[in-house]
């Protein structure tokens, strides 16, 4: 039964879980609700994860390419490249909210009055740098992880020869956790198959219908920031056919559709990011964490604007081009600061829906299908960080093997030890 299964390419077991997995939740939603633990042992699984393949290969990144010129050129066109992304998100979600109607049905019922407050920025500054690195791991708190990690590997970049040994340590040990998630990502159909049953199950159709219009509109910004914005930037700077890209990345996109978290998607996002789009694995290990930390261009960028949009509308206030130019500006800066986790993009909704003066208790009408348009906003982040990385290897000279050789990533071939 293995050798069957194994002989199926990887992403149709991937794809046909998840329709499978649909299915059972809108004919059997009880029997899809209680099929949830199997998408909890994935989600575990990967979570077990994050917090030491961040470290290690962010300190590995740090010490590797620390040590050749121009690195910093590299790190600020990364992060260029990110703000440009999450600037044109967020154009494209004020776009898709002006041209089509988002004036909710009467139906629509307040599922949560609960008002979601944000820290001030001097409390978010300080809360970047860990008071205890270990808590840090321990609490899987990304953002503190990629601090320490930078600091780790600049330091045993900068000690040179003397920490030789160590930094030859971090390198197998990247090896062992590559391992490991080769293993856990095996465990993705099984995975997929049970979060889209609970999903389905638990929603269903009739909640869904009132908040149709919002849901389709965060649905086409952002499959038009993927096709035109990523289409764009892969077609002239990423010496990639489009076609290819997003073949070579529809696994990971699937995953991340399912989970709702770049950081839970951060494994695979590594791998596609080396073995599909051959960009070199000391980049990728930079570029892949920090992407799941800081870019957020379906969150952020496309999700406030839209929102902010619907809410103004919701409660009858008229927006002018001041407050749409100060929605697209603070939608773009939550882009840069949403947590990769599931459902974190609501509480930066609150800083676009304060700087517009548009009160916070809509939130609360958005609030009980967040899950279901977080799908595709994670989504929309992975695949940024994947042509972010794409795009910036292949301009800078850092893809490993020529990118149109037609076996250059076999997304059949199930991994296996050298994979």
């Amino acid at each position: 039964m293995l050798a069957i299964w194994f002989k199926i390419p990887f992403w149709q077991r991937v794809l046909g879980a998840f329709v499978f997995g649909s299915a059972l939740g809108l004919l059997a939603p009880s029997m899809g609700v209680a099929v949830q633990p199997l998408g909890q042992l994935f989600i575990h699984s990967i979570q077990m994860l994050v917090a030491p393949l961040v470290f290690i290969t962010i300190v590995c990144a740090m010490f590797s390419l620390g040590a050749e010129k121009g690195f910093g050129k590299i790190a600020g066109k990364t992060i260029l490249l990110f703000v440009f992304t999450a600037f044109v998100a967020g154009l494209i979600g004020l776009s898709v909210a002006y041209f089509i109607n988002l004036t909710p049905s009467s139906e629509l019922v307040a599922a949560d009055n609960t008002i979601r407050t944000v820290p001030p920025v001097s409390q978010v500054l300080l809360d970047i740098i860990p008071r205890n690195p270990f808590a840090a791991l321990a609490e899987g708190n990304v953002l503190q992880i990629i601090v320490f990690a930078v600091l780790v590997g600049l330091a045993l970049n900068h000690l040179g020869e003397h920490v030789a040994p160590l930094k030859r340590g971090f390198e197998a040990a990247r090896e062992v956790m590559f391992q490991l998630t080769r293993w856990v990502l095996e465990l993705t159909p099984l995975g997929v198959f049970g979060l889209m049953a609970w999903v389905v199950g638990s929603f269903g159709l009739d909640m869904l219908l009132p908040l149709g219009k919002f849901i389709i509109a965060i649905y086409i910004a952002c499959l038009l920031q993927m096709a035109l914005t990523y289409g764009g930037l892969m077609h002239f700077f990423g010496g990639m056919k489009v076609s290819r890209f997003f073949r070579t990345v529809f696994p990971t996109q699937l995953i991340a559709f399912t989970t709702s978290s770049s950081y839970g998607t951060l494994p695979s996002t590594l791998k596609t990011t080396t073995e599909g789009l051959k960009v070199s694995s000391r980049y990728a290990s930079f570029v892949a964490p920090l992407g799941a930390t800081i870019n957020m261009d379906g969150c952020g960028g496309i999700y406030p604007a839209i929102a902010a949009v619907f809410i103004a509308q919701l409660y009858g206030i008229p927006l002018g081009m001041e407050q749409y130019l100060l929605i697209m500006f603070t939608a773009t800066l939550a882009s840069l600061g949403t947590a990769g986790i599931p459902g974190s993009a609501v509480i930066m909704l609150t800083v676009t829906l304060s700087v517009v003066g548009l009160p916070l208790e809509g939130i609360a009408f958005i609030a009980a299908i967040d899950r279901i348009i977080d799908m595709i906003r994670t989504t929309t982040n992975i695949t940024g960080d994947m042509v972010v990385a794409r795009v910036v290897a292949y301009q800078e000279g850092l893809i490993e093997e020529a990118p149109d050789t037609e076996n250059a990533y076999e997304l059949e071939k199930p991994c296996v030890q050298n994979c």
